[in-house]
């Protein structure tokens, strides 16, 4: 295998049977011909599963895997800075900017969490133990060590983490706080946005009024679960949207490099019974939401 480069991941393909190629140069010429696969060969930075170097001559075996490393395209950069709020053997905790995706998805590869972290700490076994969407700031833990991946990955997903998120948003006196939203939430694959639809709710969150001013306020948010733009859609849904969202009520397309207005939405804290030692832990972030 390819060690890790520039904190990225090599990338593997599978070479399908029933190909003609007589060789494993040939077929990468032919299906992804954009990339200079002759140089990278010469440059050794083509492996096969058993990390033996792919040449010019290594004959095509149906079946067989080929490791590489691709260029991604040219990243508009996020011009912030990540936080450190915890580091142990085990563990890492930052403080995620607003405009950084946690992992590579889609248009965004090096300019995400995982990615810049790998390089800075040099460890190719971070692992993120939940996401935290682009748009969204705060406290979002990784997993420094293979043994400690699951036990804290399985945390999130069975629910023993209690998430406070801070937001703010439009005020209306007629809504009465703190209050249950549940809804049943869809999200469609290549679509931007989720809905709500009638039917068994699947998504649960507790909002709570910490302060107002004029027509804006900010809330406290526990989400129960985890849906895609849960808090979003639960607070627009109640005709409260929260500031600087371009996704609800209605869907707005904003430039790459437009850090202008960002959403007012903080992953504030985790609280959560440690896995290995069995210690109560509580991380907080460090940033505020200003009304």
């Amino acid at each position: 295998m390819l060690p890790f480069r520039d904190g990225l991941a090599p990338l593997r393909l599978l070479l399908p049977h029933g190909d003609s190629a007589r060789t494993i140069v040939e077929y990468l010429e032919r299906e992804m011909p954009e990339d200079d696969w002759r140089r990278a060969i010469c440059d050794a930075e083509l492996v096969d599963e058993k990390s033996r170097p792919i040449t010019l001559d290594s004959r095509y075996r149906p079946g067989s895997q080929v490791y590489f490393y691709r260029v991604p395209a040219q990243e508009v950069s996020v011009p912030f800075e990540i936080g450190i709020l915890h580091e142990d053997e085990d563990l890492l905790v930052v403080d995620k900017p607003h405009f950084l995706a946690t992992i590579p998805r889609g248009r965004h590869v090096t300019e995400t969490a995982l990615v810049r972290l790998r390089k800075q700490f040099d460890c190719a076994d971070l692992t993120p133990a939940h996401r935290l969407d682009r748009a969204t700031a705060g406290v979002l833990l990784f997993t420094k060590t293979k043994h400690a991946r699951r036990p804290y990955q399985e945390l999130f997903s069975s629910r023993s983490v209690t998430k406070e998120y801070q937001a703010i948003a439009g005020f209306d006196a007629t809504l009465e706080f703190p209050r249950i939203v549940r809804s049943r939430i869809q999200k469609e694959h290549g679509v931007m946005t989720a809905y709500e639809e009638p039917g068994e709710p699947n998504s649960e969150t507790r909002i709570e009024l910490i302060d107002t001013l004029g027509t804006l306020a900010r809330y406290r948010l526990f989400p129960r679960t985890g849906k895609t733009h849960q808090l979003r859609i639960h607070l627009s849904s109640l005709g409260i949207p929260i500031v600087g969202d371009p996704y609800y009520p209605v869907y707005t397309s904003v430039p790459a490099d437009d850090f202008a207005r960002p959403l007012q939405l903080l992953a504030r804290a985790l609280n959560f019974t440690d896995p290995l030692t069995g210690e109560p832990r509580r991380f907080v972030s460090a940033r505020t939401l200003e009304l």
